[in-house]
This record gives structure tokens, C-alpha cells and sequence, in this order.
């Protein structure tokens, strides 16, 4: 997840009618009755001042701040007529990851969890990993569990060291008497739950007996020395150092371990132009963070007989504007791009189109609802059936509202 909403009109979205009317006036019918995160309604459309050109066999068009990314183009299908309903930052990000734009509800990951489980008996089904230089707005909302289970949020590992805090035991306290300790704490925590019922004292036993198992299972996941050189330059990792690179590699060895689903989070991709979000060297420097590491990761799970089985999505929670904002772009909800590989969608596709300016998606659109409809849908859940009683009412992850499955992306 690229928190922040990288821009379209600079990495996927080539639009020269909008570099030929760089410093217009946007047409009026773009901003009547349209509200922005920032702009006043005075300013001028930007061009992009990136390159572009055509790679693989099916010619797709990408910026040159992404050279590692253009050479994966025939594994991957862009959606390049997203929307979304949200323009702030959290909002955006909570309704991109969890359907609803307030916190509260289960995240993508918690849905999944719930619905299939996890092959793994050592490691959480739900795994979050986070790089950059500050964490994504909305926080842990976007990967809680809502009203499910807490067994089924994500588990935030840190990028280097002792995954969580405090997973060593203490000294003087060795495995047969640890193992010894939790078993007790489990008897005594089974009485309670049989006395009152409550689902909680469930996932405070299961977190305990995982904390016991990620003692063993931990330290062996995050040591990337048995990773080959070829392996790390592959990604442009260093063993040790946390960077978003380093985090692709753990969710490759989490995916190989059976954990259901990882979400990585990496900013800062805000661009509104102001100190750390220039579209040029800060918007360089993060593209330079992600290009390599995500075009390796689907490299590797397809040279591993991964990627049929394991379906990767790239994007933020909204786009940019093509009107300017100083020297950035401001939020946009009403078109943007993202890409998806793998788990049985199909290569070298692009599906959706937005107008001559990068304003509106204007062809086979796609909301963030049909997005989360569709992903269910490849896992074997129909999202129509897939819901939670809570408080009286079948909750979904795609919402009330309809929803469709993108079936041209499906392999």
C-alpha cells in the first residue's frame, strides 16, 4: 500500500493533451460543484514533466521514475479507471482497506483471516509491515479487526530485530518451564471462557500459544542471511537495514510459511509540493524506494512457483489532480491508477481508461468496492454471502452499496 496516493499522472496515466495545456485554465465543467482537499478553484492545469514510453509485448506506458516496474508490464493488469468516495487522507485509506471511511470495521486482511484461516501453526494468518518515515494516517484502523474476533488483526512486525517487542523470554525462564507457564495460563483461562463465553478470552489463549511458537519461528523468518546475493540485489536489499525492499522479502518467506495475507505499507507519497512532497526530488526519491523491490518481489514468487497462487495489489487511496498545487497535485477521488499480479489475474492488461486530462475515469470504471469484491472473488469467497452479524445487521466488506467483479482482468 503506497500511503499518501502516489500520482497516476506521473508513473501510469500518460497525458500529453495535459502536458500541451500546461498552465491553462482547466476547463470550467471540471470544477463546477466539486470539492478538493485544498484547491481554491483559481488554479492552473500541471503537466508532467516525466518521460514516458512503451515496454513489453503489450506496450504499456510508464514513467521513467519507475525502470524496474516497466519491465514487469506483461505480469501485471492496471486498472487505470479507479474512484474511490473519500478525499482525505485516513478516510481514503480506511475505505481503501477496510470498505468503510471511519474506523471500526475489519480490515481486508481481518475478512480474510476470518473466512479461510491461515496454513500457518507459527506465524500470525495477518501480517503487517510498514516503511518510510512515518507511519500511515488512520494508524492501526487500518489493519484492525473491527467487529470480529481479535485473533483476526494484523500483527505489525518490525523491519529489523525481534519482530514484536518482548517475544524473548525472560532470563532464567527456559522452554520446558515456559511451556509449562502457558499451559497453566491456558487451563485457567479455558474455566473462564467456559463460565462466560466471551470470544476474547479465545484469542488472548490462541495470542499466547502464537507468542510462544514465534519464539522459535520468529528469529529463523527474519534473518535473511540464508537469502542468496542474488536473491537480495534482485530487490535491492540489505540484510539488516529495514527498508521497504528488506519488507517484500519477509512477505515472500511469510507467504512461503503459510501466513494468509501481508500488508506492507510504505509513504510518503503525498505530493501537494510543499517541504518532502515536491513532484521532483521527493517524488523521485520515493519512487527509487518501491521500483525495484516491487518489480523483484513478482520476479521471485514467478521464478518460485509462487505467483499463480499468490495475488499481489499495488496502489494508494486515491490519485492527483491535474490541476496544480505550487510545485504538487492535490487528492483526487474521480480517477487513479493501481496495479494488480498474480492469484489468477491476467498479464499485460490494461482496463479502464481516464479522460484526456487524468480527470475523470471515463471507461470500464472501477470503484473501490468492485476492487474488494473482485479480490474475494479470487480467493473463492462471493462477496454477496461473505458477511458478520453484528449489532442486528449483515456486515460486508464491500458494503450496501452494489459491487461488481472485474471479470476482463481474470486469467
Amino acid at each position: 500500500f503506497m500511503a499518501g496516493a502516489p500520482s497516476h499522472l506521473e508513473l501510469f496515466d500518460h497525458k500529453p493533451k495535459l502536458n500541451e495545456l500546461d498552465g491553462e485554465a482547466p476547463p470550467p465543467s471540471l470544477l463546477e460543484g466539486r470539492r478538493f482537499a485544498f484547491l481554491k478553484g483559481n488554479e492552473k492545469l500541471l503537466g508532467s514533466t516525466r518521460k514516458f514510453d512503451r515496454f513489453g509485448q503489450c506496450g504499456m506506458t510508464v514513467g521513467e521514475t519507475m525502470p524496474y516496474i516497466s519491465k514487469i508490464v506483461d505480469e501485471v493488469t492496471w486498472l487505470k479507471g479507479m474512484t474511490t468516495d473519500v478525499f482525505n487522507h485516513g478516510p481514503a485509506k480506511l475505505f481503501m482497506n477496510t470498505g468503510f471511511q471511519a474506523p471500526g470495521r475489519p480490515s481486508m486482511g481481518s475478512w480474510l483471516t476470518y473466512g479461510l484461516g491461515s496454513e500457518s501453526n507459527n506465524l500470525p494468518g495477518f501480517v503487517v509491515l510498514q516503511s518510510g518515515p512515518r507511519g500511515p494516517r488512520a494508524g492501526n484502523s487500518l489493519w484492525a479487526s473491527g467487529f470480529l474476533p481479535t485473533s483476526f488483526q494484523g500483527v505489525p512486525f518490525r523491519g529489523k530485530g525481534d519482530p514484536i517487542l518482548y517475544l524473548k523470554s525472560p532470563e532464567g525462564m527456559n522452554r520446558k518451564r515456559e511451556r509449562e507457564f502457558y499451559n497453566t495460563i491456558r487451563d485457567l483461562n479455558k474455566i473462564r471462557l467456559d463460565d462466560v463465553g466471551d470470544p476474547e478470552i479465545l484469542t488472548r489463549i490462541n495470542s499466547y500459544e502464537m507468542a510462544y511458537q514465534m519464539q522459535s519461528s520468529a528469529p529463523e523468518l527474519m534473518d535473511l542471511s540464508s537469502e542468496s546475493n542474488k536473491t537480495l540485489e534482485l530487490y535491492g536489499a540489505k540484510n539488516g537495514e529495514p527498508s521497504f525492499a528488506n519488507n517484500c522479502i519477509l512477505a515472500r518467506r511469510l507467504i512461503e510459511r503459510g501466513t494468509r495475507f501481508v500488508q506492507l505499507y510504505h509513504s510518503n507519497w503525498d505530493s501537494h509540493g510543499g517541504p518532502g512532497e515536491t513532484l521532483d526530488k521527493d517524488f523521485e526519491k520515493v519512487c527509487k524506494d518501491v521500483d525495484k523491490a516491487s518489480a523483484g518481489l513478482i520476479l521471485d514468487l514467478k521464478q518460485r512457483g509462487l505467483l499463480e497462487d499468490t495475488l499481489v495489489v499495488w496502489g494508494g487511496e486515491f490519485g492527483r489532480t491535474p490541476m496544480a498545487q505550487g510545485n504538487g497535485r492535490d487528492h483526487h477521488i474521480k480517477g487513479f491508477s493501481l496495479w494488480m499480479a498474480g492469484g489468477g489475474i491476467k498479464g499485460g492488461v490494461s482496463h479502464g481508461a481516464t479522460d484526456e486530462l487524468g480527470y475523470n475515469s471515463v471507461k470500464d470504471v472501477v470503484n473501490v468496492r468492485d476492487l474488494h469484491a473482485t479480490l474475494l472473488h479470487q480467493f473463492g469467497i462471493d462477496y454477496r454471502k461473505f458477511s458478520y452479524k453484528f449489532q442486528g445487521l449483515d456486515f460486508r466488506l464491500t458494503g450496501v452499496k452494489p459491487a461488481n467483479v472485474i471479470h476482463p482482468i481474470l486469467a
